[in-house]
Formats: structure tokens, C-alpha cells, sequence
């Protein structure tokens, strides 16, 4: 099994890594100061005035950024989805969700109605296809929606991440923040993988 950092391989290789990571996976994030779920909140409260209605929660996991989400806007309907059916069990059980959905995020959802907000928090790692992801992406958003996700700098580099969102006239580009600490207290990740937060509106 390769590291977090490097890449844990293919779609059936990661949902058996977090199945197996289930019990554990609150818990070893807290240690390793995971604080994504937070700042992403912070930042839809600076440019999001009306109370969103509905979210999907891509890559939701164990529903760790709903829990921010929902300390803000307690009145949103929450959907998510994620690859592990095991983290989805929990997730179920917190009761933050409206529906669960077993689903990579580079998949389609039989959606039940248009969101307003969809986020991809601590995933974007993992996407094949950036293209099919902002393609369905858009599919799940109202009009004048927005999408908040985060990528790490290494791969943004790699990939010259700010080409593929310029490609993107379906999104308006709102914010992107400055280098943050992703995992700092994980000994492969360390202070030398930073994230950035995306935020993007239809």
C-alpha cells in the first residue's frame, strides 16, 4: 500500500484503504491537525450573504466538514457521497445527512434536486479527470451556485492547475488562498504539503 502523500493506487485499492481506516479516521485526522473542514467554512461565511439551501458533500467521509458547515448554516440539507462504504455507515450514523450515496465523485449521482453549494474537501487528490469532475460538478449546481474544494500545491503544480480552472467558462473564479498546513502533524506530510482553498461560483 503506497503512502497518502504518494498515492494509494486504484478506485478499489482506495475504497479498501478507507474502509479499513473507518474507526480510526476522526480520530488520526485530529492528530495530525487537520483543519480544512473549518477554513472552508470560513471562507464561504466571507462571500456567501444568502443562507444556502441545499449542499453536496463530495468525498464526504465521515461528514467532518458537514459538521463545520452546519454550525453556520444549521437549516441546509445536506447530501454527500464517498467511495468507502464503511466511513458511509458512519457518516449515516452522525444523522447530518439527508442522503448518502456510495459514489466516487468522478461519477454520476442521481441527484434528487440542484444544490447550491458542493464542496470536495480533502479529495481532489484522487481525481483522474478534472474535466468530467467540473463537468458534473456543474450539472449539481443552480445557477450563480458555488463550489468550494481544496488541492494540494504539489499537484496544482504538477498538473498547472490554474490552466484547467482558466479552461473552466462555467465557473467564475472567486478565491483562492494562500498556502496552508494540510496534514502538519503527519510525518510524510509534514510542513512540506500545503493545500490551497478553491472557491468557485456558476
Amino acid at each position: 500500500m503506497k503512502s497518502l502523500r504518494k498515492g494509494i493506487g486504484s478506485q478499489k485499492e482506495v475504497e479498501i484503504f478507507y474502509d479499513n481506516w473507518s474507526n480510526s479516521y476522526d480520530r488520526t485526522l485530529y492528530n495530525w491537525n487537520y483543519k480544512a473542514p473549518k477554513q472552508s467554512v470560513n471562507i464561504l461565511e466571507k462571500f456567501i450573504k444568502k443562507k444556502p439551501r441545499y449542499l453536496l458533500d463530495l468525498a464526504c467521509g465521515t461528514g467532518l466538514f458537514v459538521k463545520e458547515y452546519l454550525k453556520t448554516y444549521p437549516n441546509s440539507i445536506c447530501d454527500g457521497s464517498d467511495i468507502s462504504k464503511k466511513i458511509l455507515n458512519i457518516s449515516e450514523e452522525i444523522g447530518k445527512y439527508r442522503n448518502l450515496y456510495k459514489k466516487s465523485f468522478e461519477k454520476k449521482i442521481k441527484i434528487i434536486n440542484k444544490y447550491n453549494i458542493v464542496s470536495l474537501i480533502g479529495a481532489m487528490t484522487y481525481c483522474k479527470n478534472h474535466q468530467i469532475l467540473f463537468d458534473l460538478v456543474s450539472n449539481y449546481l443552480y445557477e450563480n451556485g458555488y463550489f468550494i474544494f481544496t488541492q494540494r500545491i504539489d499537484i496544482w503544480k504538477d498538473l498547472e492547475f490554474d490552466n484547467i480552472l482558466k479552461s473552466r467558462s462555467d465557473f467564475k473564479f472567486l478565491y483562492k488562498s494562500r498556502p496552508l498546513n494540510y496534514l502538519p502533524k503527519n510525518k510524510d506530510f509534514g510542513k512540506d504539503i500545503k493545500i490551497r482553498i478553491v472557491l468557485l461560483k456558476k
